[in-house]
């Protein structure tokens, strides 16, 4: 089964947890997992989003599950997250989009729509 998770929740609250631990469940059983963040959720992809020791990161959680990870660049850029493409062409001063995350448009979200059997917000 192909299982979206269309992620808006920031990295402050409970459900963005609850995702990454839905979308390791959900490979554990051998299903295709494939996930979009976007709106609040693109906060996650902050590389300079700072964390205590002794606290869990989420952005790492992600990247344990070796899955692509797209986040919406209007939401991303709007949020203050950006690469190094983008940096360039809107004059900021660096980027901070954390490794393994990678921005793109709301195409690519239409499209894992339509590919999913079943799409999840969270």
């Amino acid at each position: 089964m192909n299982t979206l998770l269309l992620l808006t929740e920031p990295p402050s609250k409970p459900l963005a947890w609850h995702a990454v631990d839905l979308a390791r469940q959900l490979q554990q059983r051998g299903a295709l997992v494939r996930v979009f963040f976007y709106q609040d959720a693109v906060l996650i992809a902050n590389a300079l989003r700072w964390q205590p020791a002794d606290e869990p990161s989420l952005a790492e959680a992600w990247r344990q599950l070796a899955i692509d990870l797209p986040v919406c660049v209007s939401a991303a850029l709007y949020r203050g997250v950006t690469d190094t493409d983008n940096a360039t062409r809107h004059a900021l001063s660096s980027q901070n989009l954390a490794t393994g995350f990678r921005l793109t448009g709301l195409g690519e979200l239409a499209e894992r729509t339509l590919d999913a059997d079943r799409v999840i917000h969270l």
